[in-house]
């Protein structure tokens, strides 16, 4: 916020309440682009679930963001924030600085699947990994269908540890698009001293990128239909070219 700030040569707490503002709008306008898109005969058939890692302030308060992307497409269809215990060697260090954790992540699971519910078909695949927690909070909101869990696999070097290294991996499309978090948003880097002081904050950033990313994925795609329907009218054009005795002329001109 504060390089935002120099740039625009307002104050910082300027930037912070329009972030806030924008991130409220933002949530409306990513709610009515998937009422649009997910309409009643397009509802979304295979879902990929999971939880990303990050932290508040300091690694001995980590955070967990789980993400739902329809598979393919890489589309965001939810997101959530919720506060977890350390886990680990840091875990004892965490609980003698701050105490006991709340473990919010089973709260936030379900609120993340109630809000899936109207753009999910009833004959839909859920994937994700063996979380053994998952499958309480997935079954509540879709008890008819069917779900599929995939071991866990160390990541890669590149694609911000989210990327998994050994060949074809069966989360791909949650794990391209959990890696595009983490590079478009600094507070999520690996390494970064661009730490989230406010959880709230971190909810807001998300849901800014989650618009921004499902728009320009529906762009992109958009734009390799009208290539390919250029492709197929211009063949066409030649074809009638050819049969026409090659009249380059007709060519042209079209």
């Amino acid at each position: 916020m504060r390089r935002a700030a120099a740039l625009l040569q307002v104050s910082k707490n300027t930037v912070a309440s329009k972030k806030v503002f924008l991130a409220k709008r933002a949530r409306i306008e990513l709610g009515e682009f998937l009422d649009k898109h997910y309409s009643s005969d397009s509802l979304a058939t295979d879902v990929q679930f999971d939880d990303m890692e990050t932290f508040h302030h300091s690694k001995l308060k980590p955070l967990s963001i789980p993400l739902a992307v329809e598979n393919n497409s890489r589309l965001i269809l939810g997101f959530g924030v919720s506060v977890m215990p350390a886990k680990g060697v840091l875990a004892e260090k965490s609980r003698k600085k701050y105490g006991k954790r709340a473990d919010e992540r089973a709260v936030v699971w379900r609120k993340v699947f109630r809000g899936l519910r109207p753009y999910i078909a009833q004959n839909a695949v859920f994937h994700s990994d063996c979380n053994p927690l998952y499958p309480s909070a997935l079954r509540k909101y879709f008890p008819h269908v069917k779900y599929k869990r995939s071991l866990s696999r160390r990541a890669c070097v590149v694609g911000q540890g989210e990327l998994k290294a050994g060949g074809f991996d069966p989360l791909f499309s949650l794990n391209h698009t959990a890696a595009m978090l983490r590079a478009n948003i600094n507070r999520l880097f690996r390494k970064t001293w661009c730490t989230t002081k406010k959880i709230t904050a971190l909810y807001d950033h998300i849901s800014l990128y989650a618009l921004r990313h499902n728009r320009n994925i529906l762009a992109e795609r958009d734009r390799r239909i009208r290539i390919l329907n250029l492709g197929k009218t211009n063949s066409s054009l030649t074809s009638q070219g050819v049969t026409d005795g090659g009249n380059s002329e007709y060519l042209t001109t079209a």
